[in-house]
């Protein structure tokens, strides 16, 4: 009875005891990590009024001939009809052939007048909408030509460099040199109607400008000038 009695205390004060002892407290749910600051988000820039997916028309430089244009009508690449643009250049006609409506003047304007002109063109006829995408894609380095005819070695056209200084006289001498029965007296240089509709004749003597070094006499050429050497009357 004893030890009945002595099992009964041992079992109560260890559970006295086992209450006494200090109860971990439930684990807190972690807390969620601070949100990440979103990363900036790049907004493509609309397009400035004018602009064509980045593209603008040069209005400044001016085709010359041998230039070489990228053209494309963006109406047609959405058809399928021509997917990337064409390389056209400039004939020495100062023309560029275009799909429909043949040939059109380029020299002297710039790749936002022509593309104007060509639009144009194409919605007289054949287009309900054209956007003409139009821009140069490499400037030729000859600035234009000009023609020389008459008493010397090599008759013909003759280019002019881009920032060249070509003259009268530095012409003859390209094209050989007078020829045997030139009048060296009275070369001409005929320049096409200006601004004011009136061609001009220049009358040089190159006796005096090659023969005698008076280059003060000389003048500058330009482009589509025409040098004509002619033949003196009596040849001894």
């Amino acid at each position: 009875m004893r030890k009945i009695i002595f099992s009964w205390l041992l079992v109560v004060s260890s559970l006295s005891a086992f209450a006494q002892l200090p109860m971990p407290l439930p684990a807190k749910p972690a807390s969620a990590a601070p949100a990440a600051a979103s990363a900036p988000v790049a907004v493509a820039a609309s397009p400035a009024g004018g602009l064509l997916n980045g593209y603008v028309a040069d209005d400044t430089y001016k085709l010359r001939v041998g230039d070489t244009v990228s053209f494309q009508i963006l109406e047609d690449r959405k058809l399928g009809i021509q997917l990337t643009p064409i390389p056209l250049v400039v004939a020495d006609s100062g023309e560029i052939e275009i799909s429909y409506i043949g040939r059109i003047k380029a020299v002297g304007k710039t790749s936002k007048e022509l593309a104007a002109d060509i639009k144009a063109a194409l919605e007289k006829d054949y287009y309900k909408q054209a956007t003409v995408v139009l821009s140069l894609n490499l400037a030729s380095r000859i600035l234009g030509r000009v023609y020389i005819w008459g008493q010397v070695r090599a008759q013909g056209p003759l280019d002019i460099q881009v920032n060249e200084n070509l003259t009268a006289g530095q012409a003859i001498l390209r094209a050989g040199g007078l020829g045997d029965f030139a009048n060296k007296t009275k070369v001409k240089v005929v320049r096409a109607a200006g601004p004011d509709g009136q061609k001009k004749v220049f009358e040089l003597n190159m006796a005096d400008i090659l023969e005698k070094g008076k280059i003060e006499k000389d003048i500058l050429l330009q482009p589509d000038d025409f040098i004509i050497v002619p033949t003196r009357l009596i040849n001894f």
